[in-house]
């Protein structure tokens, strides 16, 4: 049961509104998340300026695939199902959103992204000298490190926001991990 209110048109904050028409309008519709979290149009508009720049890093299906390890870690429900129907749209086929689920790839180099995505959160950043070597080893560059790494922040914030507040689900729901 959600915890705080998903705000109507009319209650969303000045500061708020521009950022969550623009959601609204990409998306067709206002995810409960978006009007939970315009209430407050620092923490709001700080995530998508954060998200907006990370959308230019790595390439959709690695990111999409980093975001499905990242929720299934945090345990965000509400993630999991919103970014499993954004791997659809990536054309990410359902065998790899599984694979994603459980930290890995049939891609080899998407594999050590995600891999090492999952260290990034599990081990709260303390990666060991192998790890970083092995998503070197794969291709990525120190540049990409730091954004693979900005992605495991960016979608916890969105992990712990919907965890503390459990705003309604508004996407279909997906099977828990232990039944993939």
């Amino acid at each position: 049961m959600p915890r705080t209110t998903a705000l109507k048109p009319e209650q969303v904050p000045a500061d708020s509104k521009p950022t969550l028409d623009a959601f609204s309008k990409s998306l067709g519709f206002t995810p409960n998340m978006l009007a939970t979290f315009a209430q407050s149009p620092n923490a709001f508009n700080a995530w998508s300026t954060f998200r907006s720049a990370l959308n230019k890093a790595l390439d959709m299906k690695t990111r999409e695939a980093i975001s499905l390890i990242v929720s299934e870690v945090n345990g965000c429900n509400y993630c999991l199902a919103v970014h499993t129907y954004a791997a659809n749209l990536a054309r990410l086929p359902a065998d790899e959103i599984i694979l994603a689920r459980k930290g890995h790839s049939s891609d080899p180099r998407r594999d050590a992204a995600v891999q090492f995505a999952r260290k990034v959160i599990e081990a709260r950043g303390q990666v060991s000298d192998a790890d970083v070597k092995a998503v070197r080893d794969a291709g990525y560059t120190d540049a990409n490190i730091m954004e693979i790494v900005a992605l495991v922040a960016m979608f916890s914030l969105t992990n712990f926001f919907n965890n503390v507040f459990e705003p309604e689900k508004d996407y279909p729901a997906v099977p828990p991990a232990g039944s993939l």
